[in-house]
């Protein structure tokens, strides 16, 4: 009977650890476990993280990022990366401010002005890693290079100041509380969800992600999809910009700075490998709000803002290293 019992103990401890195991490797609900863990923590910590000001502020704050890590997951899942997506989305910014100072255009033409120049964007991105074969790193940091000039270009390096009203209220209009690009990120985040799960093109993008040559020989158009999924990143990067634009009233020659990194790092820490071939919108969308809950934290306890810089890279590295480290056991 004892050694009955001891088995039965075992099995027991056997199906806990198997269990534990199993949530662990589920990285959606292990980052969204730590998320819960530093809201509690800075619950604690801080005051004023409780406040429905700060709340709104971190949701509005995170809403940017999150929208261009919706493009972001999609390119990463097919095996590419994009660094030029902050620079689009000042560039977008700049575009619409321009058309609309300058040129005199109606707002909804400019605010199409600027969705374009993000799909352009990403559109010769795509040409360059698809057909020219050049290296997603090199084509990507030269567009985001580019782009960033043509800021400068088109501000005078000054910024566009006083855009009319009605095109600064797409971000500054509120709806039960809450600014439009929340509404917005909701949106994108469902959809894009809900497509890179169930729709049967986009469901392509973890096969080419995962091994390239062998969706090549099983019909799939890996070039298409490839293409695609870059011009998509720079349109979800433009929608951020235009949005970011309207908050401010004027189109910011500094708009997306260091959001490429940021909108990686919470793309991996969300479950995607840079790899590709593995990750999901709802786990970018934990890894944002970590990242954004860090950030506010940091500010919260009254941390030197430069060290949000610092944390941001670093965040970066582990989370890299981990799917690195992942992929190895795995393997």
């Amino acid at each position: 009977m004892a050694s009955i019992s001891d088995t039965s103990t075992t099995s027991s401890q056997s199906s806990g650890r198997s269990f534990a195991r199993r949530v662990l490797e589920q990285r959606e609900l292990s980052v969204f476990f730590v998320v819960l863990l530093l809201a509690a923590l800075l619950a604690l910590t801080s005051k004023n993280f409780l406040n429905p000001a700060n709340l709104t502020a971190v949701i509005l704050g995170l809403s940017f990022d999150m929208i261009v890590a919706v493009g972001m997951t999609i390119l990463m899942v097919s095996g590419g990366f994009d660094l030029s997506v902050g620079a689009v989305l000042a560039l977008a910014g700049a575009v619409a401010g321009y058309a609309m100072a300058f040129m005199h255009l109606p707002w909804p033409i400019a605010i199409i002005l600027g969705l374009l120049t993000g799909a352009f964007v990403g559109l010769i991105n795509g040409l360059l890693v698809s057909k020219v074969k050049v290296n997603p790193l090199i084509a990507t940091l030269g567009m985001m290079q580019i782009a960033r000039g043509a800021v400068f270009l088109l501000t005078s390096g000054l910024g566009i100041p006083n855009l009319p009203q009605r095109f600064n209220q797409i971000a500054q209009g509120k709806l039960f509380g809450l600014q439009y690009p929340v509404y917005v990120m909701v949106v994108c985040v469902i959809l894009g969800d809900i497509l890179l799960r169930r729709s049967r093109y986009f469901r392509q993008s973890y096969f080419v992600g995962g091994n390239e040559r062998s969706a090549r020989l099983s019909g799939i158009r890996v070039s298409r999809i490839q293409i695609v999924n870059y011009m998509i990143a720079g349109t979800m990067a433009a929608v951020s910009g235009l949005l970011l634009t309207a908050r401010f009233g004027s189109a910011s020659v500094s708009a997306g700075n260091g959001a490429e990194l940021r909108v990686i790092s919470a793309v991996v820490i969300g479950g995607a490998s840079l790899a590709g071939g593995e990750g999901t919108i709802l786990g970018a969308f934990f890894g944002v709000a970590l990242m954004a809950l860090i950030n506010n934290g940091l500010n919260l306890l009254g941390i030197n803002v430069y060290w949000q810089t610092i944390v941001v890279g670093a965040v970066l590295i582990i989370a890299v290293a981990a799917d690195s480290l992942s992929r190895r056991n795995r393997s």
